[in-house]
């Protein structure tokens, strides 16, 4: 046989003894009848006209062994759900963001127990708002600074706001106005969920890495892992594929169930529009498949495809609770380690995972979680405004309850 063949032949029986031994539901655990229950049991939702179609996708040791889709993407044109659709993720950005940050921690550029002002002098100085009557506060300075741990752990006292002033802010004047408005609590001492203290570490890693958050994320994390299609702008071909976002419509005026909305932080602006500024606090659009690819290298202690994201240290501390017995999150027995959420004591919707289950949820009830005991990822894709609690919602709850069925 002549050399070429020869190693043909060698490349083509490798593929074949890859194949044979490909990983399948069973070998992980997983059974695939329970499995398929899964867009069975969660078309009633569709059918209920909560949602006008989902995306579910569960990997297990670091394989996707269920990625199905129901329902419509667009309920006018009739567009079905396809696995593949675009979702705004909105607050599932806030753990990628605090992944860039530790990831600067690692390589040894910032400490999270820095206060804030080291790195952006314009939160020197700050005031605390002692009490406030009517449109009036008294002020004092507070305790101590607030640290890039605050900010992670939501428990800074920043709260406030960039008013609206005609035109997208960047992240470097959001952050100059955050500084400049009193703290509504004394640090480290409550938790209150905010948006403009992950939008700070944004900005810090901004000043930190010299460079822009979006092309640090695209550049260490989203293209290493495969993850293509997470971005702040879908292109113009990953806009056709963003799920339309619904609202429950008005039954007095004689609305459908679900009537179609807009991403609320557009303000009619396109989605491809790339001089809109980036928030890391809630701008990514993904996929489920992407999703997964961070939760799975997160799972793996920091590692991908050979690459070391993060140390496995780090992981363990984003990962485990960092708020002691402060109440946090927005269901009982929650808590909160270094931007993600953490299940410190598995109750109501999240009585089928295991304590140490950490991930985010996002405002239009997208769902991201990964379980380190049964190492189980869990994502649930919907574009649904108005979702009462989305982290306590019944589609939640029945996708983690059918995925949970399906282990062996």
């Amino acid at each position: 046989m002549k050399p070429a063949l020869a190693r043909a032949a060698l490349v083509a029986a490798l593929i074949l003894a890859s194949a044979s031994f490909a990983a399948t539901p069973e070998s992980l655990g997983m059974n695939p009848a329970k499995l398929k229950e899964i867009p069975a049991r969660m078309q009633k939702f569709v059918d209920d006209h909560v949602v006008s179609g989902a995306v579910m996708l569960v990997a297990r040791h670091g394989q996707v062994v269920s990625l199905d889709a129901i329902g419509s993407a667009d309920l006018a044109t009739k567009r079905p759900m396809r696995t593949n659709d675009l979702f705004w993720i909105a607050s599932m950005t806030k753990p990628i963001a605090g992944v860039a940050v530790l990831m600067l921690q690692d390589e040894g550029k910032l400490s999270i127990e820095e206060p804030v002002e080291k790195h952006l002098p314009e939160f020197k100085g700050m005031w605390l708002a002692a009490s406030r009557t009517n449109d009036t506060a008294s002020l004092k300075r507070p305790a101590r600074k607030i640290t890039i741990r605050d900010l992670l752990t939501h428990t800074s006292g920043l709260n406030t706001e960039t008013p609206e002033v005609g035109r997208d802010l960047t992240l470097a004047e959001r952050t100059l106005f955050y500084s400049q408005q009193p703290l509504s609590f004394e640090p480290g001492s409550r938790w209150q969920y905010s948006n403009p203290g992950i939008n700070t570490l944004g900005r810090i890693v901004e000043v930190v890495a010299r460079q822009d958050i979006a092309a640090f994320l695209d550049e260490r994390l989203f293209k290493p892992l495969g993850m293509k299609d997470t971005t702040f702008w879908p292109t113009e071909s990953q806009a056709r594929r963003v799920a339309t976002p619904y609202a429950p419509g008005d039954r007095a005026k004689r609305e459908p169930p679900l009537v179609p909305t807009e991403f609320f932080f557009l303000d009619g602006r396109p989605l491809t529009a790339r001089w809109r500024s980036p928030k890391p606090a809630g701008g990514l659009y993904s996929t489920a498949a992407d999703v997964a690819k961070f939760y799975t290298m997160m799972l793996n202690h920091g590692s991908a495809g050979g690459r070391q994201y993060l140390k496995p240290e780090t992981v363990k501390l984003m990962t485990t609770t960092q708020t002691g017995d402060i109440k946090t999150g927005f269901t009982d027995g929650m808590s909160w380690g270094l931007g993600f959420q953490v299940v410190k004591q598995p109750t109501g919707v999240t009585t089928m995972l295991a304590p140490g289950t950490f991930g985010h949820g996002g405002a239009y009830g997208t769902q991201s979680w990964a379980d380190p005991q049964s190492q189980m990822v869990f994502v649930l894709m919907i574009q649904r405004q108005r979702l009462p609690n989305s982290d306590a919602s019944d589609i939640r709850r029945t996708f983690q309850d059918a995925a949970i069925a399906a282990v062996k």
